[in-house]
């Protein structure tokens, strides 16, 4: 009882002190100085050649680094760079509250991570809205007397009040010569095909014709012949129903994990719901995968903190060596009964020889299905 309300008491001084920068939020974004990308470019290093001490929290039983815990750090190093961007010289600090909109995307272009080199992180802001903002991240690790690049991370960060109450306005940007005025271009394209994408979603829209065909092929190659009947199915070879290819969990989520507003931070979402779908991936192809990217991390609610968090994976499409793996996570109050979904992930990885081929049995599996085979596709054929 008594380190529950240390930390009440520690949260209610927080938000009292951040309720006092309110009078400095902007009545609009032009009443807010514009900013470069080289003022919110931040580099900060991972010792973990230099300093051995350090990767027992990043170590593996296998010897590799742990992935998730690289998107906890991603997730920090996003928010501090949108704090420089939104930095008050007045204040010595930026007056807002940031947090974690969507991750865009995270594509690796080295699959594995050493746990006895030193890695660096670098990252600026390279697009904003009216109170969004777009950060681009890259991580090398120093290998063979050189850094050589291991991953390139896009988040998009929403400005709030302090109370985190309602949106807030950020600095403007402006680009310096052609290589930033590229930048700003691509974070304009990646706005666009966001909504396009939303758009289009399967949960707001029908499939398209060469979809519908699709699923109707898998459909044909599942009949029973010996039956002539809608309800008997067959699996083929080498193929996997989708209701067999899930794996779930339960988080408690503690104060030890919260953020200054009280609730679960992302980063710990995001390491959570990964080692899930790797676990799952791993399961469904028999061997240790590789991550090949990350895509489309929606964060739809927050959790709070004593939360029953439940984490569901699901194989939702496969081809050749490539799983794709979808994690739902949904909040579940015990009392209510109610679940409300907050977040939903997506992962591409790869494995070491073919797997089976996944085949859906139902109309909404088939949308699991199609859904997959859409990340899939933005992430690899590309």
């Amino acid at each position: 009882l008594f380190l529950y309300f240390t930390l009440f008491f520690d949260h209610q001084q927080a938000m009292a002190d951040r309720v006092s920068l309110s009078s400095m939020l902007a009545k609009s974004q032009q009443d807010l100085p514009a900013r470069r990308m080289k003022d919110s470019y931040l580099e900060v290093h991972l010792p973990l050649g230099s300093e051995p001490q350090l990767r027992e929290k990043y170590l593996t039983f296998h010897n590799t680094v742990r992935f998730g815990r690289i998107l906890e750090d991603l997730d920090s190093l996003a928010v501090l760079i949108s704090y420089s961007h939104t930095y008050n010289s007045a204040l010595k600090r930026s007056p807002l509250s940031i947090v974690t909109a969507l991750v865009d995307k995270i594509d690796m272009r080295h699959h594995v991570i050493y746990p006895d080199c030193d890695i660096k992180f670098s990252g600026r802001v390279t697009w904003v809205g009216r109170t969004s903002i777009e950060a681009k991240m890259h991580m090398s690790q120093y290998r063979d007397g050189a850094y050589a690049p291991v991953l390139d991370a896009t988040f998009v960060m929403v400005a709030r009040d302090p109370e985190n109450k309602r949106a807030a306005f950020v600095n403007p940007l402006k680009a310096d010569g052609p290589e930033e005025e590229k930048l700003l271009q691509e974070g304009e394209a990646n706005k666009s095909r966001r909504v396009e994408l939303s758009t289009a979603s399967l949960l707001k829209v029908a499939p398209t014709d060469d979809e519908r065909k699709i699923i109707h092929s898998l459909f044909l190659n599942t009949l029973d012949t010996n039956t002539v009947s809608f309800r008997s199915r067959v699996l083929p070879p080498n193929s996997v129903w989708m209701e067999d290819a899930k794996l779930k969990g339960l988080e408690i989520c503690h104060p030890q994990e919260r953020n200054i507003f009280n609730r679960i931070f992302g980063g710990f979402l995001m390491r959570k719901a990964y080692e899930l779908g790797w676990a799952n991936a791993c399961s469904y192809g028999g061997c240790r995968p590789n991550l090949v990217a990350v895509d489309d991390i929606l964060f739809q609610k927050p959790v709070e903190i004593g939360s029953l968090l439940l984490l569901s994976s699901q194989v939702c499409y496969t081809q050749g060596k490539y799983i794709q793996v979808r994690v739902h996570s949904e909040v579940f109050d015990p009392l209510t009964r109610q679940h409300n979904t907050t977040n939903v992930f997506h992962y591409t990885f790869i494995s070491d020889r073919d797997v089976p081929n996944i085949i859906p049995k139902t109309y909404g599996e088939s949308m699991l299905y199609l859904d997959g085979k859409r990340h899939f596709n933005q992430t690899v054929e590309p």
